[in-house]
């Protein structure tokens, strides 16, 4: 994996995962045009003119973000953060399987929550605005009115537009949140693992405020719904948990790990099984860090060291080494060697996909 493939040799190992994901955009879309499933019952007022549910009664009003927005910034802003982490990582692989990840999270996520809206479904803030209900409509055979003193009727009494009545019956749960929480949780991974924010050392405040940018992004836009009102805030909170869900799903996918500061930041290998007791291995210094002898694969992968980079010595405690002109300071062995018994080979170093 330390080698740039050839166009070729990438889509050799990737052309099932574009298949798939062909195919479940194209189910998602479907799914997303298609009329919700369930026929539900609403009340509308009582017998003195009161509505019944004020919570559904709000005015439609234009989207504070519309979801070509959401999902837009959803996918550029995570892949230009992947970009400009490369200033040091330069690995064509960690950029490969970021990016995938990224879409395995999106995709996943948003067919996920399409299915939710077709099969579940329930009402927006503004269904009674978007409905137009005519009650007058109910005594006719084909619309009898439901439920107990007969309050509830379905939407054979809407008069309004067609397909705002049925995107008014989809508001559970929030695509907005769900692309969003899939896209932005996912860059938070992705900005942890490389700045090694939850590691072995103290870092700068300046990371933790960078790691939760994108996370704070997606519960802006989340909120927006609540705001525009046309989403309620559950259906928000249960975007948000998909979304989150998918993220940590697809990370772990494509990276050696998700909290583990030792390997979080390594892209696995499609084909080869990522070795956990070596004490190094490919890409083992792929972060944007340089603190605490981060980026330096042999020197943090494989444990303690008794020398910085710059070749100056360390005092050594017996459990810690210590470099007191740099910002270096490491407990012991960070990842114990695989024992080797006799008549075992050496663990080999992985091959490039």
């Amino acid at each position: 994996m330390q080698t740039r493939p050839t166009f070729g040799q990438w889509l050799k190992h990737t052309w099932l995962d574009i298949l798939t994901m062909a195919i479940l955009g194209a189910i998602g879309l479907g799914v997303y045009m298609a009329r919700p499933v369930p026929s539900r019952s609403f009340a509308v007022t009582f017998s003195d003119g009161e509505i019944v549910y004020p919570d559904f009664g709000y005015p439609l009003r234009k989207e504070l973000v519309p979801i070509w927005l959401a999902a837009f910034l959803a996918v550029l802003i995570p892949v230009l953060g992947f970009l400009i982490m490369q200033i040091r990582v330069r690995s064509f692989w960690d950029v490969n399987n970021a990016i995938t990840g990224l879409l395995y999270s999106l995709i996943t996520a948003a067919v996920f929550q399409v299915f939710i809206k077709w099969l579940i479904g329930g009402l927006r803030p503004h269904f009674l605005d978007v409905c137009k209900p005519d009650t007058s409509l109910a005594p006719d055979a084909q619309y009898n009115k439901k439920g107990f003193q007969q309050y509830y009727f379905t939407r054979d009494i809407c008069t309004g537009d067609e397909k705002q009545i049925n995107d008014s019956l989809e508001s559970f749960p929030s695509g907005h949140a769900t692309a969003a929480f899939a896209g932005f949780v996912f860059l938070y991974l992705y900005l942890n693992a490389k700045l090694k924010v939850f590691s072995n050392y103290h870092p700068a405040m300046w990371k933790l405020a960078v790691i939760y940018t994108p996370v704070l992004g997606a519960v802006l836009i989340g909120g927006a719904l609540t705001i525009d009102l046309f989403h309620n805030w559950y259906d928000v909170v249960a975007g948000a948990v998909i979304g989150s869900v998918m993220a940590f799903s697809s990370y772990r996918m494509t990276y050696a790990a998700i909290w583990d500061w030792r390997y979080n930041h390594i892209p696995l290998n499609r084909n080869v099984p990522f070795n956990y007791f070596s004490e190094g291995g490919e890409l083992a210094g792929a972060v944007f860090t340089r603190k605490a002898g981060w980026g330096d694969a042999t020197k943090v992968v494989g444990g303690g060291h008794d020398s910085g980079h710059d070749g100056t010595h360390t005092y050594n405690t017996g459990t810690h080494t210590y470099n007191p002109n740099q910002d270096r300071y490491h407990a012991g062995p960070s990842v114990p060697p695989k024992p080797v018994t006799e008549g075992q080979a050496q663990p080999q170093p992985e091959t490039m996909v």
